[in-house]
């Protein structure tokens, strides 16, 4: 069962959140409200899986989420915020979120993100990462991946847009087996360690991950 921690400063939301994921059969392990307790609570709990909301009363979480994933490097954060602006996600993913999700989510999407994020998949709302990309082409990152095959980056970039290894497989024409090869192959050279440092990677590096 995935274990679970809630991040929000406004309590009704909190218990709603935590309701509809123990009614998925999630583990919700921990709350919090502020960035000092999130921070001390993530720690003695070492949940999977941080839901984190950006705008909390005493800071931001985009400090508890930094925090956080340094100290505890299996914890993935998924934000679910109410904002879409691109200096909010960018700070989250260059902070270490593993995904972002804009509150007006349904609940079944919501689901599915935190079981992918828990999976170690990079989620985000769709479009979100096409303005992360937009960002780093305005401050000047460059296109160049190196030492990548071109099925390699091929792969990358769809791992970037948020596809599962069987829905790259399926887009593709290859197996399950040959995508994870190529994904693992893409790690190991670019000395990352999950696909979430992959879809950064790629937004920083300027790769063309729009459709």
């Amino acid at each position: 069962m995935t274990r679970v921690m809630i991040v929000d400063d406004h309590p009704m939301w909190r218990e709603g959140v935590a309701r509809d994921l123990g009614s998925r059969g999630y583990d919700v392990c921990a709350t919090a409200s502020d960035v000092p307790s999130a921070v001390k609570i993530a720690l003695a709990t070492r949940p999977d899986v941080v839901v984190m909301d950006l705008q909390l009363g005493d800071g931001s979480g985009v400090d508890a989420t930094r925090e956080i994933t340094s100290a505890l490097p299996d914890t993935r954060v998924l934000v679910l915020s109410a904002s879409a602006e691109q200096t909010d996600v960018l700070a989250a993913v260059k902070n270490g979120a593993s995904g972002y999700l804009v509150k007006s989510a349904s609940l079944d999407e919501f689901d599915d993100a935190v079981r992918r994020t828990a999976e170690g998949d990079a989620v985000f709302t769709a479009g979100l990462a096409g303005l992360l990309l937009g960002e780093y082409r305005r401050l000047g990152a460059g296109p160049e991946v190196p030492h990548l095959t071109d099925r390699e980056t091929e792969v990358l970039r769809l791992v970037a847009r948020g596809l599962t290894a069987k829905q790259i497989a399926l887009r593709l024409v290859l197996s399950h087996r040959t995508v994870e090869n190529h994904v693992q192959n893409t790690l190991r050279k670019l000395q990352l360690h999950n696909r979430a440092e992959l879809v950064r990677y790629a937004i920083e590096h300027g790769i063309d991950i729009q459709e």
